[in-house]
C-alpha cells in the first residue's frame, strides 16, 4: 500500500491573502496520480485554505481567558470549513480523472494531546481501501485533550506518519515544491546540492519554512516526521510535484529524482 502526500504548496497559491486554488497544478497532479497501480491513501496539505485561518486565530496556542476561547472556537470552525472545501475540490478533480476518491474529514475521527495524534480509528479507512476506493485525507484543525489549548492543527505530515505506522504502508511518497532535501536553501543558495539519502545520522542544516503563513513546521517538520517512520523500517521519498511527470512515475513504481529517507 502506498501513502501519497501532496503538499498544499503544490495545490494552492500559498502566498495568497485568501484561499486560492492552483487550477493548473491541480489538474496536472490529478492526471498524473491517475496512473497509480497500488492500494493508495492520498493525504494533502491545507495550503492557503488552512494556514491563513490557523495563523489568524492562533490555533494551538494557549488560551488565557473566556474571550480568547470564543475567538478560538470561531477559528476552529472557520479553519475546518475552509480545509474541507479544499478537500472537496481535490476529490472532485481526482474523480474527474477516473480515481475512485472519497474525502474523509480528519477532525471527525482524530483527537490530539499537546498537538500529537492520540485518538485515531483507522478502521473506516481500511474498509474503503479494501473495497477499492482511494481515501483522501488532509491537514485539519482538531480537538486537543490539553485544556490549556483545547484545539490543534494536525499537518498532513503527521497524518502520513501515523497512518503509515498503523497500516504498515509499503511505500510513502511526499511531494512538495522542491526536489527533496538540500544542503542549503536552493532558492537562496545556487550552490545548494540535493541530498540523495537521509538517515538519522545525516548532518543537515534545517530551518522551519520561511513562509510565516505555514504553521505546520516547514521542511524540518517533514524530515522529523519521516525519520520517525524510518525507525519503524518504513522508507519514504520526497519528490517535486511541480515537475511534470514526477508523480506519474512515483505512483506507477518508476524511479524518480528526490531524497530517500531511510
Amino acid at each position: 500500500m502506498m501513502i501519497l502526500k501532496i503538499g498544499g504548496s503544490a495545490l494552492t497559491i500559498k502566498d495568497a491573502n485568501k484561499p486560492t486554488i492552483d487550477e493548473i497544478n491541480l489538474d496536472r497532479i490529478a492526471e498524473e496520480v491517475s496512473y497509480y497501480n497500488d492500494d493508495m491513501i492520498i493525504v494533502h496539505g491545507a495550503g492557503s485554505y488552512g494556514h491563513i485561518h490557523a495563523k489568524k486565530y492562533a490555533i494551538g496556542e494557549k488560551i488565557t481567558n473566556a474571550q480568547e476561547n470564543l475567538y478560538k472556537i470561531e477559528g476552529l470552525a472557520r479553519t475546518q470549513a475552509s480545509v474541507q472545501l479544499l478537500n472537496y475540490i481535490v476529490v472532485e478533480k481526482l474523480q474527474e480523472k477516473g480515481i475512485p476518491a472519497v474525502g474523509i474529514k480528519p477532525s471527525s475521527f482524530i483527537v490530539t494531546e499537546n498537538q500529537r495524534i492520540t485518538t485515531c480509528d483507522t478502521s473506516t479507512i481500511e474498509r474503503y481501501i479494501k473495497e477499492g476506493f482511494v481515501p483522501v485525507i488532509y491537514g485539519d484543525a482538531v480537538l486537543d485533550k490539553n485544556d490549556d489549548i483545547k484545539f490543534a492543527i494536525i499537518s498532513g505530515d503527521q497524518i502520513i506518519t501515523y497512518f503509515a505506522k498503523q497500516l504498515k504502508a509499503n511505500k510513502v511518497i511526499l511531494s512538495s515544491d522542491v526536489d527533496g532535501i538540500y544542503t542549503d536553501n536552493p532558492r537562496t543558495n545556487p550552490e545548494a546540492k540535493l541530498v540523495d539519502i537521509v538517515t538519522k545520522d545525516t548532518k543537515l542544516t534545517l530551518t522551519n519554512n520561511e513562509n510565516q503563513a505555514d504553521v505546520t513546521g516547514g521542511m524540518a517538520g517533514k524530515v522529523n516526521e519521516l525519520l520517525s517512520l524510518a525507525e519503524e523500517g518504513i522508507e519514504s521519498l520526497i519528490i517535486n510535484a511541480e515537475k511534470e511527470g514526477n508523480l506519474k512515475k512515483a505512483v506507477s513504481g518508476q524511479k524518480v529524482k528526490g531524497t530517500l529517507i531511510k
